[in-house]
């Protein structure tokens, strides 16, 4: 594996591989088995894998966790070489925001519900770093987990509005046995706020539930949601959504293509987590996506 930190560098080296295949694993670093499941899929795909690692300061608001979000590059460098990456890009700030960078990337309306609501801001730092590497990496495949399925959503819709000529591949959420969503973050928690967090996908699979059962009402599933939530002292509910998707649109009822996302603070620690689901008008007809 090689490992580089300028963009020329980087670009050098997909000369030299052209004309294979490229797949692309964007992340924040401090891997775990959900990143490394997503380079899985790309060497499935591509011939050669680049995984970047870049903490985006674009997409953290003033009071967010920048600072202390979780780093450990040789152990990131560890994991990738093991799991068959064959390029890591690994840039500074200074590499990718030169000084007197003044472009931003907008998506809007998708970017105004959950994580978009909550965190101002956040998706124009996301949508402007992933054109920055999309254009630095030029790969034919990108791949993304689902546990953010709303950037999913975002990204997907940026890479068509501009014709970009990627394919962007959605990958399953990872879970621990217990079924925590595994995140970066989860090393924040405490071991109470650990066991508590597990309400998250405790919920989810009751709202799963209740649709497999006919129910249809978004307010029903929402009330459903938060009181098994509630149950842990510690949850703090950011919000409860149930959209279509990948438009994220409001539903009062579910019909076709749904999802039903959490973002809920454990402490200092704030998690997402979601569930999609196929809900057709038939009495008990669903399925989980």
């Amino acid at each position: 594996m090689r490992t580089v930190s300028s963009i020329k560098e980087l670009r050098s080296l997909l000369k030299e591989a052209r004309p294979k295949t490229v797949g692309f694993v964007p992340t924040m670093g401090y891997l775990h088995e959900g990143h490394l499941s997503l380079v899985d899929q790309a060497k499935e795909k591509a011939d050669v894998v680049v995984m970047s690692i870049f903490v985006n300061p674009l997409q953290f608001g003033p009071n967010e966790d920048l600072a202390k979000y979780p780093r450990d590059i040789e152990r990131d460098r560890y994991l990738a070489a093991s799991r068959g990456v064959d390029i890591l890009f690994f840039p500074s700030v200074e590499e990718m925001y030169p000084e007197g960078s003044k472009t931003i990337v907008t998506v809007k309306d998708i970017t105004d519900s959950m994580c978009g609501a909550s965190r101002p801001g956040h998706f124009d730092g996301v949508a402007t770093v992933v054109t920055k590497l999309f254009n630095i990496v030029q790969p034919d495949y990108a791949f993304f987990g689902m546990k953010d399925a709303q950037q999913v959503a975002v990204i997907t819709q940026m890479v068509r509005d501009l014709n970009m000529p990627i394919e962007i591949v959605p990958c399953p959420i990872v879970r621990e046995p217990d079924g925590l969503a595994l995140s970066s973050r989860n090393v924040y928690l405490s071991a109470e706020e650990r066991e508590q967090a597990l309400v998250l996908s405790r919920s989810l699979k009751r709202a799963e539930e209740m649709v497999a059962m006919g129910e249809r009402d978004a307010a029903a599933l929402r009330s459903a949601i938060k009181s098994i939530i509630q149950e842990s002292p510690l949850a703090e509910i950011d919000y409860i959504e149930i959209r279509s998707y990948p438009e994220l649109m409001p539903m009062e009822e579910l019909r076709g293509h749904c999802i039903v996302a959490l973002a809920v603070r454990f402490g200092r620690t704030r998690l997402i987590d979601n569930i999609m689901l196929v809900a057709s008008q038939e009495e008990t007809a669903c399925s989980v996506r």
